[in-house]
């Protein structure tokens, strides 16, 4: 293979793009406008429809008659899925992983100071006061709003019981500011999955270039030349692998405008950037695909969102939203772990060799080459008819 005829192959993607109005709208202007128009109508306000929190408790005292009553009505109100650690430091390990949303610490005299409320209600100089340490993951931030009004719930429905008819209590939970959620905003949340939102589109001009050039001869002309089928695909690779990183630097450039300043060093940025661009891979395999199957480019245009729906709404911030069904679907695509190591990277501040991160970036890669050598595979059969 001859690495000239992969440029010269390159040169001609990026003149075409250049070129043509509706490409350079999608691979440049458009990830601009999704990423200003997400930061302005998210940047303070949101929501969420997530019915079920991942919390972690570790109850030091052990097992005593409040501690274990307190995570029995945790587990009986369902709005908790419950995780137990027997020590602080692989629960706080669990919560930096991503694995839990919030942390709850009951401290050792939990018991007591519930005993002290119980056995003298109206009289708090009697009481033995406790504070139960909360901790939340920054990854999450709209569990700040959520979780430590349920927790209060719990606890004041649960082993406090008579706590409605008094003016405070024996057992506190530590204050917001004290956890590690800090005045952050719903597009915090959504900034990561930003980035493969806007590579999905490369699907549609990867199809349709494709298809164009075979509709207009060009892709003929080019098959009776030296020129060899890998040498087309090496072309496209180069020349969308640029595009992808230029794409990835344009939304961070904006997404850092706006606030989403990530909590990362230079090699988490790094790597984070790394994925990114390897994700590409597998958004120009599906092009492939897509053109192999197309007669035309606006047939192309139609069947690519046979790929682009599910990544997009299952594997990037919009299945945050949706069911927990919805939510384990997108585990199948590889737009979810793409979000999933940028939440890890850039906004949990994990390290870029930690567990959680090196298990997305392998999900990328091997699903990235093995949609890319399909779509290879596929295209040979197409480009040889």
């Amino acid at each position: 293979m001859k690495f000239g005829h992969a440029l010269a192959l390159a040169k001609k993607d990026w003149k075409r793009i250049l070129r043509e109005p509706a490409f350079l709208f999608i691979l440049v202007l458009f990830p601009v406008m999704l990423t200003v128009a997400f930061g302005t109508s998210f940047g303070a306000m949101g929501g969420s429809q997530v019915t079920q929190f991942k919390i972690g408790v570790v109850a030091p005292g052990g097992n005593s008659t409040y501690s274990n009553q307190f995570l029995h009505d945790l587990d009986a109100s369902g709005a908790f899925e419950v995780s137990y650690f027997t020590d602080n430091q692989s629960a706080q390990y669990s919560l930096s992983q991503g694995q839990q949303q919030a942390l709850v610490l009951l401290p050792a005299g939990f018991d007591q100071s519930v005993q002290s409320f119980k056995t003298h209600p109206s009289d708090p100089g009697d009481w033995v006061n406790s504070t139960i340490s909360v901790y939340l993951d920054k990854g999450s931030p709209l569990t700040a709003q959520a979780i430590p009004t349920m927790l209060a719930q719990v606890l004041d429905q649960g082993v406090l019981g008579a706590k409605l008819t008094a003016q405070a209590s024996p057992v506190i939970l530590s204050s917001p500011s004290e956890v590690e959620v800090r005045g952050t905003s719903v597009f915090q949340v959504f900034a990561p999955g930003l980035f493969a939102f806007a590579s999905i589109y490369m699907i549609m001009i990867v199809a349709q270039s494709y298809t164009t050039d075979r509709e207009t001869g060009v892709l003929s002309r080019i098959m009776v030349t030296p020129t060899t089928s890998a040498e087309i695909v090496t072309g496209s690779v180069v020349s969308y692998l640029t595009i992808a990183l230029f794409q990835a630097v344009l939304v961070f450039v904006c997404v850092y405008a706006l606030g989403y300043h990530p909590a990362a060093g230079p090699v988490e940025l790094a790597v984070g950037f790394l994925i990114i661009t390897v994700f590409a891979l597998c958004n120009i395999g599906f092009g492939l695909i897509t053109a192999a199957v197309s007669r035309s480019a606006g047939a192309a245009t139609g069947i690519s969102f046979v790929f682009l729906m599910p990544q997009l709404f299952l594997g990037t911030f919009v299945g945050s939203a949706l069911s927990s069904a919805a939510q384990e679907a997108g585990r199948f695509l590889p737009a979810y772990y793409v979000t999933d190591a940028l939440t890890s990277l850039w906004t949990r501040g994990a390290s870029a060799t930690s567990p959680a991160v090196l298990t997305d970036l392998t999900a990328v890669v091997v699903s990235s080459a093995v949609i890319l050598a399909i779509g290879v595979l596929v295209f040979r059969r197409f480009a040889s008819r």
